[in-house]
C-alpha cells in the first residue's frame, strides 16, 4: 500500500523536520557541504611576511560570492626572487602587488585561464600568495556548473580550475579580500602542512615555497614524499 504524502513530500503526521540554517551571508544553495567558518580575516592579516601568511592560509575558506572552499595548496612569491611577477619592477599587469596588503591579485595565465593571489607584506614590497587548491565546500552546484563536470575533486584541484569554478576573473583584480563579493575565513583547526618545491617555474625552482594540506585528495598535484 502506498503512503500519501502532503505538499511538502512527507508523510501525513509526520514530525516537522528542523530547518538547517545556511552560514551567515550564505544563502540555502551554497551549504551543501556546511562547514563551520572561523573568524572573517581582514586586511591586516595579510600585512605581514608572506612567508608566514602562506603556511596559515591552509585551512582557511575563500569564499567569492559565498562560493569557495577550504585552502589547501598555495605558493608564495617574493619581489627578491624571478619567479614573482615583481622581480623586474611595477608595470600595469602587476602593479596591484606592490600595495597595500589585502588585496586580490588576478592576472591571465598562458593567455588561458585567471589567477588569484593575495597580496601580502607593506606597501612596495610586492609580494603575493598564488592560491593553487580548494576542497569545494560552498557552492558546488554553482562549481560544477562553472566546470561542466561532475567529479569533486577536479573542481578546484588547480589554480585556474579554482578561479573559473569561483566565477574569478579580471573584474575581481585590485579587490579587498575583507569585503564582497571576496571573504576569506580563518581556519577553525591547525592542518598538516607539508613544504616543497614550486610547480611550472623555470626560475627560482629550488626554493621551498608551495604549501599544502598534508594528504589532500584536492590538490593540483602531491607533494614529494620526505
Amino acid at each position: 500500500m502506498s503512503v500519501l504524502c502532503n505538499a511538502l513530500g512527507n508523510p501525513p503526521n509526520a514530525r516537522p523536520q528542523p530547518a538547517v540554517s545556511p552560514a551567515p551571508g550564505l544563502s540555502p544553495r551554497m551549504t551543501e557541504k556546511p562547514q563551520k567558518l572561523g573568524k572573517a580575516l581582514n586586511r591586516k592579516f595579510f600585512d605581514r611576511s608572506v612567508h608566514d601568511v602562506a603556511p596559515e592560509l591552509i585551512g582557511a575558506t575563500l569564499l567569492v560570492d559565498g562560493v569557495g572552499g577550504e585552502i589547501v595548496e598555495v605558493e608564495a612569491y617574493h619581489h627578491t626572487e624571478p619567479a614573482a611577477h615583481s622581480y623586474n619592477g611595477a608595470t600595469p599587469r602587476n602593479r596591484i602587488m606592490f600595495g597595500p596588503a589585502g588585496y586580490a591579485y588576478v592576472y591571465r595565465s598562458y593567455g588561458i585561464h585567471w589567477c588569484v593571489n593575495f597580496v601580502c607584506e607593506g606597501e612596495g614590497s610586492a609580494s603575493a600568495v598564488l592560491i593553487r587548491a580548494l576542497r569545494p565546500t560552498f557552492g558546488l552546484a554553482e562549481m560544477r556548473q562553472r566546470r561542466g563536470l561532475e567529479d569533486e575533486r577536479m573542481l578546484c584541484s588547480g589554480p585556474g580550475k579554482l578561479c573559473q569554478a569561483l566565477g574569478i576573473s579580471i573584474a575581481h583584480n585590485g579587490l579587498a579580500l575583507d569585503k564582497p563579493p571576496i571573504a576569506i575565513h580563518a581556519r577553525t583547526a591547525v592542518p598538516n602542512v607539508v613544504a616543497g618545491i614550486r610547480i611550472g617555474i623555470t626560475k627560482a625552482v629550488e626554493l621551498p615555497w608551495r604549501y599544502g594540506e598534508r594528504g589532500s585528495k584536492y590538490l593540483s598535484k602531491p607533494f614529494a614524499k620526505m
